[in-house]
């Protein structure tokens, strides 16, 4: 690797998407190749969509572009969590294993609302 880093590689939300992207790859690496091919395939493509939405989105002109793309990203986001709770509940997930991406996934979402706030202007609501 390089020294140089992308803009968006800098920003700690999509850091958090690229971990839960390599995490959720490493369990579906592990699934039968045999068996439910069609909701592996989705699941690939949900856990890596929000980290590839926020690159794209840093990467526009407009900051309300941006923040359409960190909207597209947390619903690929919500995405993997049905799909994790469907993978949970079909026992293709182990127990701790579905635990551990639904925290990477409220980390994630966090972020996200964290960041799009931000660029709205907004302060963080208390809760």
């Amino acid at each position: 690797m390089t020294d140089y880093l992308f803009p968006f590689e800098k920003l700690d939300v999509w850091q958090l998407a690229v971990d839960l992207a390599e995490f959720v790859l490493g369990l579906l690496e592990q699934l039968p190749q045999n068996k439910h091919i069609r909701l592996i395939s989705q699941m690939e493509a949900a856990a890596t969509s929000p980290a590839q939405n926020i690159a794209e989105g840093k990467g526009r002109q407009y900051k309300k572009e941006f923040i359409q793309y960190l909207h597209i990203a947390q619903g690929s986001l919500y995405e993997v969590v049905t799909l994790n709770e469907v993978f949970r509940r079909r026992k293709l997930f182990r127990e701790e294993d579905a635990i551990g991406v639904r925290k990477r996934c409220e980390q994630v979402d966090r972020k996200l609302n964290g960041l799009i706030n931000s660029l709205r202007g907004r302060k963080k609501l208390q809760t």
